[in-house]
């Protein structure tokens, strides 16, 4: 099984091929090459930075954005996006200015406005998840307030449109949504090759996701 994880210039590329061969992956490809992504296995799409700049540089990359379409729309691959590549799922993002999105997963990148005095934006730092609904991902993960803790660093966040696309949320002052799925297309906007224990455990159910 290939892992292509997907070269655009805005990612932390190396610790994310570093954790997915950690968590089992056998043959994990960091790659820009259009044609490698589209006949791989599984897609993982990292993303650092502003919403805008990861976007622009995606539809730079040439042919990129076709080879996704054909992996992960045509051939139903596994799909995960990481930080700003969950982000990109979303239908529109406004950080800085109103960007299209992927619109593979409905939705709005938005400001976090935490609704307790004190916490501060960006939100920065380990937080435990609330489970919304069973997935793949989350299988046998220690989740709840006594759970494992996912390292968190971002000022925004997905809200999307359905509910049913939330898979769990992190509390910082209200819901923030951690991770979202639909169909063979999921996001997480914590950093799993940051997150020690629960993030070496849903990147391996990542690899042995078969949707």
């Amino acid at each position: 099984m290939t892992v292509a994880v997907v070269d655009y210039g805005a990612g932390n590329l190396r610790s994310v091929e570093k954790a997915l061969v950690r968590a089992g992956a056998e043959d994990v490809v960091v790659t820009g090459d259009p044609a490698v992504v589209a006949k791989s296995d599984a897609v993982v799409l990292p993303g650092d930075g502003a919403f805008p700049d990861c976007r622009a540089a995606l539809g730079q990359a040439a042919g990129l954005g076709e080879a996704l379409d054909e992996a992960v729309r045509r051939r139903g691959k596994p799909f995960l996006g990481i930080c700003i590549g969950m982000q990109m799922l979303a239908t529109e993002g406004e950080e800085y200015e109103p960007t299209a999105g992927l619109d593979w997963i409905p939705g709005r990148v938005v400001r976090i406005e935490p609704g307790e005095a004190g916490l501060k934006v960006p939100h920065m730092g380990w937080n435990t998840l609330r489970a919304h609904r069973p997935h793949v991902l989350t299988a046998g993960l220690d989740l709840g307030p006594h759970g494992l803790h996912a390292y968190f660093l971002h000022a925004f966040h997905l809200a999307a449109d359905s509910e049913q696309d939330v898979i769990a949320s992190a509390d910082y002052g209200g819901d923030v949504t951690a991770i979202v799925a639909r169909d063979n297309v999921a996001g997480v906007q914590f950093h799993p090759e940051k997150s020690q224990r629960l993030g070496l455990e849903l990147l391996a159910n990542f690899v042995r996701w078969r949707p």
